[in-house]
């Protein structure tokens, strides 16, 4: 039987079974001196498989790099929204073509809105960045990775534009919003994942938005090294820290970490279609 999240003590969760981490940057500067080290310990909470998001495909052979060092890291590749500055049309083709060749690839992304941060005069740039990323979406049969801050309602509006039929495999990453907007994308079939950001007692209403999130829609990511979660708050986030998400979501969903990590890796196959990971992983 297994034992309820909130009878074991969160500060150092042991491995937790399979997890998957659905969001992580591994190629910054912070990780330049222990890598190595970084994947000892994800490997040793459990964590199978990781999903590598992608800012700018500028930075693609870095996350390949990565890849070809950790063969449980998968890839996206993308444009952020808050780097639209750098949009053109013709990386239109450089994202498809990026994407098309490494088989690694899984996901578009990520991109999205962002009007938390964005200049006025870059609005109409990110939509057009994000229209044609949704295009290559579907045209290469990858799931989406989508960044949504303070932009639910225009996110909405150009997801029913560009994907009526829902057809497009879409996950609202990092998420923050409400329980209501939670609720839209539900409703239209997105997956939504959970980070840290979850562990913080000032996150009611992401807490909040747990509960209106299907079973079989859930996942947990650590966007490391951004937003450590409890206890680890003000240090640089690691992957393996994406225990302590499941430990908190599974605690609000009043299950066991056990059913939790089961259905957050059963999601992140499906969404992502990874292959099921090697029976031992080596230990780099």
């Amino acid at each position: 039987m297994s034992t309820p999240v909130q009878d074991r003590p969160l500060e150092e969760p042991v491995a937790v079974g399979e997890l998957i981490d659905s969001h992580v940057h591994l190629n910054f500067d912070s990780y330049t001196e222990d890598l190595d080290a970084v994947a000892q310990r994800w490997r040793e909470r459990g964590i199978r498989q990781l999903v590598h998001s992608c800012c700018s495909p500028m930075e693609f052979p870095e996350l390949q790099a990565v890849a070809d060092r950790y063969p449980e890291v998968f890839l996206a590749v993308g444009l952020h929204p808050l780097e639209v500055e750098h949009w053109v049309p013709e990386m239109t083709q450089t994202i498809q073509t990026l994407a098309h060749e490494d088989p690694r690839v899984v996901a578009i992304g990520e991109t999205g809105l962002d009007f938390y941060k964005a200049e006025a005069t870059t609005i109409e740039r990110q939509y057009e960045a994000f229209r044609a990323q949704l295009q290559i979406a579907r045209t290469l049969d990858r799931a989406v990775i989508i960044h949504c801050r303070d932009a639910a309602e225009a996110t909405r509006k150009i997801l029913d534009e560009q994907d009526p039929s829902h057809e497009l495999r879409i996950v609202m990453h990092c998420w923050s919003g409400t329980p209501e907007e939670t609720r839209w994308f539900v409703e239209r079939g997105c997956w939504v994942s959970f980070s840290g950001i979850v562990t913080f007692k000032s996150a009611k209403t992401v807490q909040a938005s747990v509960a209106e999130v299907p079973g079989d829609r859930i996942l947990v990511e650590t966007d490391c090294p951004f937003l450590s979660p409890v206890p680890k708050r003000g240090k640089r986030n690691e992957p393996a820290h994406v225990a302590y998400v499941a430990d908190k979501v599974a605690e609000l969903r009043g299950i066991s970490r056990a059913d939790l990590a089961q259905q957050t890796t059963a999601n992140a196959r499906q969404l992502f279609r990874l292959p099921l990971p090697q029976t031992a992983v080596p230990s780099g």
